[in-house]
Order: C-alpha cells, then structure tokens, then sequence
C-alpha cells in the first residue's frame, strides 16, 4: 500500500506541473493532500473503534481503487483539468487519513505482545524501502504507460490488497461499548484517556513536537546543498537518500531488540541523539560529515516513531485504540505547518541556525518529558 501511495504521489505531481508549469499550484496540491490527517484523521479513530475493522478497511481500498481507475480514464482520454487533480488529492488524502490509523489498530491483533516491537520496526523498513522504489517505479511507470496507465496500475494493485485484507485473521473486536455513545461522545473519551493517562500523554508530545520542529529539516535540503555545502544537484540526491539509509539500518536494529522491556528510556534516548545530529548537521561545511550526520537523523527518526508507536499498541486498551493512535498520526497535518515555519525562519535567520534550533528544541522536549514525566522512562513493555 505504501508503494502505491509513493507512486500515486510522483504521478499526481509530475501531472499537475506538466498541466500547469506551477510550483505555487505544485505546492498548494501538495498542502491539500494535509489537510485531511488535522480535519478527518481523529474521526476516523472514532470509525476504527465502532466498526468492523477488517470490513471497513477493505471499504477504504475499494475508494482508493475507484478513484485511481476515474483518475486513469480522466487522463488516457484527454480530458483531465487541473481542478480534477484537487478533487482527486482531496478525495485519496481523505481516505489515507482513515487508511493510516485503521491499519495500526490492527497490529495488536494480527501480532503477539513480544513480536510488536519486531513488526512495527520492519513495518517501518518497509516504508523506508518503499519511499525510496515507489518514486523510482512510478517515473519508470510514467514513461512506459503514460501517466493514465499509472493509475490503472494502481488500481489494479489494491484488487490483491483487498483480497489479502480478506484473508488476514484478526483478533475479535468489541464495539459495543463505543456504539452506544455519540460519535462526539467517543471523540471526547479518546482525548480525556489521553489527558488522564501520563505515559500516554508523554508519547503524545514526544511524537508531535518533532512532527513540527525536527521532521521539517528535509525541506531545507537545497538550502543546506547549495548555500552552505555549495555543492551540485548530486549532493541533493546523496543528502536526501542518507536518511533512508539510516532509517532501515535503526529498522534491522530494532527489529532484533524486540525483547528490550525499557522502551521509555529508549525513546528518550532517541531523542537526544536525533537532537544532537541535527545540530551537527548544522554545523557541517563539508558533504562527507553532513552524510554521516543525516544518517543518524534518519536512524533515531525510526527508533524514537517505532518505539513510541510500540508503547501505544502495549498500553492503550483495544476499545480506545483507534481514537488514540488517530491522535498519534496527527503528525502527517502537522509536519507541512513545520516545513512552513522553517521556511519563514531560514529566510530570516538563515538554514544553519534554523535546523540548529531545531536540534535544541528536541533536546530540550526530551530533558523536558524525562524530568516532568519521570513515569516514561520508567515504564516497561
């Protein structure tokens, strides 16, 4: 699924520009696809915990399906406008925001307790994986059926998907409690065991605040190539690749510590490595060093998501998950808001001293969470 997300990405973009010539249209579409994770994603943890989980996931492929074979005829027969791409980004980013926390609720019941730490971390290899052969399949794709081909390849694809949806064996869930209150009424349970739940809280904050103040380093990537590294557009690819090498080196790694109980103080140590890295970054004036430090970003953005992310399926009850994780995986509204702000600072201040300050920020959330929510590092899974 996520290789098909990638694909449907680099196909949509490469669309709007060729039918534009637009980076402002290019970036609004891009800032639309958002949007829905802030709007949707919360109610869609309420879906996740009143409904059959497997049916209504299968109901979301079956979206995405239909909308990527429209999308496809749209464009093979010549009649694709611009508006029908915001339509269409609108339409698959709404979906994506149900898709993304329906799918985590699910782990706990497809995974043994023990195993969480080891499938979420491979989960996330396989995300890394994904980012970087979708992009690459999907201009291969581009070139050998054209753009409308892309998206019946797509669509073709989730027909196995929901199929293996079907086939998967999934733990029971009782909906019942969460049926009989309101839609408003789950959402407000959803925040209040956030707010009354310290440890659940913590993760919240440790999860969300590098969403805005840390994750945003990437848009600064040509900056940091140009004006401080000034080297070629080679570098660029080498400096955007080395977080992902990173990122599945931390997934391997983590997928053999499984068993480490002290998953708290393992995240906070993430934290302030990743802290640390972007102010070496930051200080970098050579390529070789700036590679070595993205790739320790990449690696604790990996550990400290997985781990986090682990703690929540171990913690949170199953009648509460879905609301809970929909709260989690804000983060995908959150980070544009924070490649926004970055923007903003560079122009002021400059890439260096932006991504510096980024460092600082997550080193201090972490001394932060570490003092006042002493009960984090403390716990054990």
């Amino acid at each position: 699924m996520s290789g098909g997300q990638w694909i449907q990405q680099v196909t949509l973009g490469w669309l709007v520009y060729d039918l534009t010539g637009s980076s402002v249209i290019l970036g609004a579409i891009n800032g639309l696809r958002a949007l829905p994770f802030l709007l949707i994603g919360p109610t869609a943890g309420v879906a996740a915990d009143r409904m059959d989980r497997r049916k209504l996931l299968i109901s979301v492929q079956a979206v995405i399906m239909v909308t990527a074979f429209c999308m496809g005829i749209l464009v093979s027969s010549g009649l694709v406008q611009v508006w029908h791409l915001f339509v269409f980004a609108l339409i698959t980013a709404s979906v994506w925001s149900i898709n993304q926390p329906l799918r985590q609720t699910l782990v706990s019941g497809v995974v043994p307790r023990d195993s969480l730490m080891n499938a979420i971390a491979l989960n996330s290899l396989a995300f890394n994986i994904t980012k970087v052969l979708g992009p690459t399949a999907g201009g291969f794709l581009i070139a050998a059926f054209g753009a409308g081909g892309n998206f019946f390849v797509q669509g073709s694809a989730y027909i196995f998907v929901m199929a293996a949806i079907y086939a998967m064996h999934l733990a029971p869930h009782d909906a019942t409690a969460a049926r009989q209150s309101s839609v408003v009424a789950n959402l407000r349970e959803g925040l209040a065991y956030v707010r009354a739940t310290p440890v659940v809280m913590g993760l919240m904050i440790s999860s969300l605040v590098p969403s805005v103040f840390a994750m945003p380093y990437q848009a600064l990537m040509p900056v940091f190539q140009k004006d401080v590294l000034h080297e070629g557009p080679g570098a660029l690819g080498l400096m955007l690749a080395a977080p992902g090498l990173g990122a599945v080196m931390a997934a391997l790694l983590l997928a053999s510590l499984g068993g480490f109980r002290r998953k708290g103080l393992l995240l906070l140590f993430a934290l302030l490595v990743l802290g640390a890295s972007l102010i070496l970054f930051s200080r970098t004036t050579v390529l070789p060093l700036a590679l070595i430090t993205l790739v320790g970003v990449g690696g604790c953005q990996v550990f400290y998501a997985a781990t986090s992310n682990t703690m929540l399926q171990i913690i949170v009850p199953d009648e509460l998950r879905g609301r809970v994780i929909s709260i989690y995986m804000l983060d995908q509204g959150l980070s544009p808001a924070g490649a926004l702000l970055a923007g903003i600072s560079t122009h002021f201040v400059g890439a260096p001293t932006t991504i510096a300050a980024m460092g600082c920020i997550i080193i201090a959330l972490a001394v932060v969470v570490a003092w006042r929510m002493p009960m984090l590092r403390q716990v054990e899974t």
